[in-house]
C-alpha cells in the first residue's frame, strides 16, 4: 500500500510518500480500515522527528487520525456491531496509509451529513475542546468565554461549543484574518488580537468590566488571560503551542477566587473510560443535528503531498483543522 513511512527521523518537508509498504495486520481485537482522509496534527510533526512521547518501532506508518470505510477484508470481531463498508472515523498509529488497523474502542460511525474531510478531525480535537468546557469548566448558558488561537483545530471547535452552549464568546487570535475566520466558522460574538499591547483591556470592555468566566487556552496563555478573568472564574490550561510551560501567579489565584483546571482527554481511556463514551454520546447527537460543524481548512492536501500540510501547520498558516486527503469518496452519497 501506498503511505508516509519513517525508517530514520527528519523533518516533515523531508518525508515522502512509500508505494509499496505491507499492508497492516489487524490484531484480535482490531478492525482494518479503508483510509480516505487523515487529520494532521502537531504532535505528527513531533512523531517523525523523533521528538514525541510515543516513538513506534521504526520503520512506521505516520499518522493517527484517520476517517475511511470498514475495509471489505476486515476481520469482524466477536460483539462488533460494525460491517464492511460502514464509514467510521477514529485514531491508530499508522493513519497516513491507504489501510489502517484501528482497536475496536477507538473508532465510531461517521454521522451522515459529516464528510470524511470533516471527520478526519474529529478524534482528537473535539472531544478535548468538549470536556474542557462542559466536564472541567461546567459552562453555564449565558456565562462569557475566552478562546485563544481561536481559529485553530482545538480552538475552532471550542468556540463552536461554546455558542451551541449558550455562552457569549470573544475569540483570540494573532491576526484579523484569523479572526474573521473565528467569527464566520465558529460563530464567535467578538474578536481580539492577543499581540496587541494591552488587548485584555478590550475583553474587560466587551464584558462590561465584569471580565470573562472561562477561559480557554491551548496556547500558553494564561498568566496573560487571568488580566480578564472575573471573579470566580476557570481557566483551562489545553495545552502549551507556543512551546514553554508558564509560571503563575498565584496570588491572583487566591484574590479572584478562580480555577486553574487541566483537561488531557487522551488520560481518560486509563482513568475513566466510561466517561468518554458518554461525551462521544453527547458530541454526536450535536454534530448529528447540524448544531456544530467540523471546519476543514480551506486547502486539503492530496496525499502525496502531506509533507506539504505538516510545513503549513509548523509555520502557523492553517486554520481549522488540516486534512490530507488519501484517497477520494466515490460512494453516492458523495455524489448526491
Amino acid at each position: 500500500m501506498r503511505a508516509f513511512v519513517i525508517e530514520s527521523y527528519a523533518h516533515p518537508s523531508k518525508i515522502s510518500l512509500t508505494s509499496d509498504f505491507p499492508d497492516p495486520k489487524p490484531g484480535p481485537r482490531d478492525v482494518l480500515v479503508d483510509v480516505y482522509s487523515g487529520g494532521l496534527n502537531f504532535f505528527d510533526i513531533l512523531q517523525c522527528q523523533g521528538k514525541y512521547q510515543n516513538q513506534p518501532p521504526m520503520p512506521f506508518v505516520l499518522g493517527m487520525e484517520f476517517a475511511g470505510r470498514i475495509s471489505s477484508n476486515s476481520p469482524i470481531p466477536n460483539g462488533c456491531s460494525f460491517k464492511p463498508g460502514d464509514r467510521v472515523f477514529g485514531g491508530a498509529q499508522g493513519a497516513f496509509g491507504e489501510k489502517v488497523a484501528v482497536p475496536l474502542n477507538n473508532i465510531l460511525p461517521i454521522p451522515d451529513n459529516i464528510s470524511y474531510d470533516q471527520a478526519a478531525g474529529l478524534y482528537v480535537t473535539w472531544p478535548t475542546s468538549y470536556e474542557a468546557l462542559v466536564g472541567r469548566a461546567v459552562l453555564k448558558s449565558g456565562e462569557w468565554v475566552l478562546v485563544t488561537a481561536s481559529a485553530g483545530g482545538v480552538g475552532i471547535a471550542a468556540v463552536q461549543l461554546a455558542k451551541a452552549l449558550g455562552a457569549k464568546v470573544i475569540a483570540a487570535a494573532g491576526s484579523r484574518a484569523k479572526l474573521e475566520v473565528s467569527k464566520n466558522f465558529g460563530g464567535a460574538d467578538f474578536g481580539v488580537d492577543y499581540t496587541k499591547p494591552g488587548w485584555q483591556q478590550e475583553v474587560l470592555n466587551i464584558t462590561g468590566g465584569k471580565g470573562v468566566d472561562v477561559i480557554y487556552d491551548p496556547v500558553g496563555l494564561i498568566k496573560d488571560s487571568l488580566k480578564c478573568i472575573a471573579w470566580k472564574g476557570r481557566a483551562l490550561v489545553v495545552g502549551f503551542a507556543a512551546g514553554s510551560i508558564e509560571k503563575l501567579p498565584l496570588n491572583l489565584v487566591l484574590l479572584k477566587n478562580i480555577s486553574i483546571v487541566g483537561i488531557h482527554w487522551g488520560a481518560y481511556a486509563k482513568n475513566e473510560p466510561a466517561h468518554m463514551s458518554k461525551v462521544w454520546q453527547d458530541l454526536m447527537e450535536l454534530m448529528s443535528s447540524g448544531r456544530v460543524k467540523p471546519v476543514v481548512y480551506s486547502e486539503v492536501w492530496p496525499f502525496d503531498r502531506l509533507a506539504d500540510g505538516l510545513v503549513a501547520i509548523e509555520k502557523r498558516q492553517t486554520w481549522g483543522k488540516a486534512v490530507v486527503r488519501i484517497r477520494e469518496d466515490d460512494s453516492v452519497q458523495a455524489r448526491l
